[in-house]
């Protein structure tokens, strides 16, 4: 199709060139529009106990059958364990530090 434009030089390699370079050109031109953050948006803070909702002193303690606490995951919903002042889960090795 393009084999019969005379002067213009058109191949297929300048043609995907051209192609990469406008795509390129489109893409600085929107890129800082949705880097910009809403001003009402704040930090996310340092992540938090996922256990740490209310008083400890109301929660009713998980006990399982060989009389040790636990806890329920919040990744894979199986038992967590307490080591030293770490939280455990037994499953996907999910952890923190209480």
């Amino acid at each position: 199709m393009f084999d019969h434009l005379n002067g213009t030089g058109l191949d297929r390699r300048s043609f995907l060139r051209g192609s990469a370079m406008f795509a390129a050109a489109i893409g600085v031109a929107v890129i800082p529009a949705f880097a910009q953050k809403p001003e009402g948006e704040k930090k996310k803070d340092e992540p938090k106990d996922p256990f740490a909702d209310g008083d400890k002193k109301d929660e009713k303690k998980l006990v399982d059958a060989e009389g040790r606490e636990y806890r329920v995951c919040p990744q894979c919903a199986y038992n967590m364990y307490k080591q030293g002042r770490m939280w455990v889960c037994e499953n996907c090795g999910y952890s923190y530090v209480e």
